[in-house]
């Protein structure tokens, strides 16, 4: 059989759609849109409901399974679904999230199916060619299949959600899935709380670079972030110099992001942390240096040493949401 069509991989996180599912949903409808073939989706360890929503944010026909072993991920039982499903519809092109997850699981499935493997996809071409970054994002590297079937994974927020539609037409039906024995299991999951918001789907962050000067630096950073209601991120300078925890990195070696406001502390603009935010609807930036390239790129470029100027504009904030400020 021909392989047709495109199939978006949904991977749930402990029972919830991952944000980065409606970007594949986004990038998936285009991509069928451009190539007039449907856009498929398959959910391991979902249920009908969420299904449903597959099919109103973009999906012809939705493949889901509540099978137990898929409650956790798991690569041995996720790849089995994914490869059921795939035997079922012959897709075409296979997106999943580039997360460790997706990543974990591309791999696999190029192996079962021989098909070609590009990771961290970033755009796509009429042609049937991807381009991704390379070396650090300094180079943008195009790459060609010559498999009839390509299994590849999509940076996160290179591409908008699919915006759900109610109502919309499609199918959604039950996988008919009964795995083989996996060699691996597991055995409990324990979640770290840092009482913060999460870089991945955060509308505004305030980040930190080598500029705030240490970890003690970052309590500026923080307190814009709380007075704005942002998440806290940071480049990997300043991760690297232990003045912050990894999660919160945003670039190519850490979290790249989309969020409608951006405020860079402290942050000079190297090409990989640019990679990581430069689709940020408003980028502001703060540094004492008025020509690094952060803030050429920026929207709003202020020249000012951020520990005098944070304050005052922590201080405005809170006057006008009428919180008392400290004398």
């Amino acid at each position: 059989m021909n392989p047709q069509g495109i199939l978006v991989v949904a991977l749930n996180q402990r029972g919830q759609a991952s944000p980065a599912t409606w970007e594949l949903l986004g990038a998936g409808r285009a991509l069928a849109d451009a190539a007039k073939q449907p856009l498929f989706a398959v959910l391991p360890g979902g249920t009908a409901e969420q299904a449903r929503e597959l099919v109103e944010r973009g999906a012809d026909r939705v493949l889901w399974t509540a099978h137990p072993s898929l409650k956790e991920f798991n690569d041995e039982m996720h790849t089995q679904a994914v490869c059921a499903a795939a035997q079922q519809l012959s897709p075409a092109r296979i997106l999943l999230p580039g997360s460790v997850a997706g990543r974990s699981l591309a791999c696999r499935l190029a192996v079962k199916l021989q098909a070609g493997l590009a990771t961290d996809v970033s755009e796509f071409s009429p042609s049937g060619m991807v381009k991704r970054g390379a070396f650090g994002g300094n180079l943008t590297a195009e790459v060609e299949f010559k498999s009839p079937i390509q299994v590849m994974t999509v940076q996160a927020m290179a591409f908008p959600p699919a915006a759900r539609q109610a109502g919309r037409a499609g199918e959604a039906a039950e996988l008919a899935f009964a795995p083989a024995a996996a060699r691996t299991e597991v055995i409990s999951f324990s979640a770290e709380e840092a009482g913060e918001i999460d870089l991945g789907g955060a509308e505004r962050i305030v980040s930190g670079g080598r500029g705030v000067g240490g970890p003690d630096g970052f309590k500026a950073v923080r307190d814009l972030a709380h007075a704005l209601g942002a998440a806290v991120g940071a480049s990997r300078a300043a991760v690297d110099s232990g003045w912050i925890p990894y999660r919160h990195q945003v670039g190519l070696t850490g979290r790249t992001v989309r969020p409608k406001l951006y405020v860079a502390c402290g942050i000079s603009g190297q090409i990989q942390h640019l990679a990581g935010m430069s689709n940020a609807a408003n980028i502001v930036a703060i540094n004492t240096d008025p020509e690094c390239p952060m803030m050429q790129q920026a929207t709003i470029s202020v020249a000012a040493d951020i520990f005098e100027f944070i304050p005052l504009v922590v201080a405005e904030i809170k006057k006008r949401k009428g919180v008392p400020v400290a004398a």
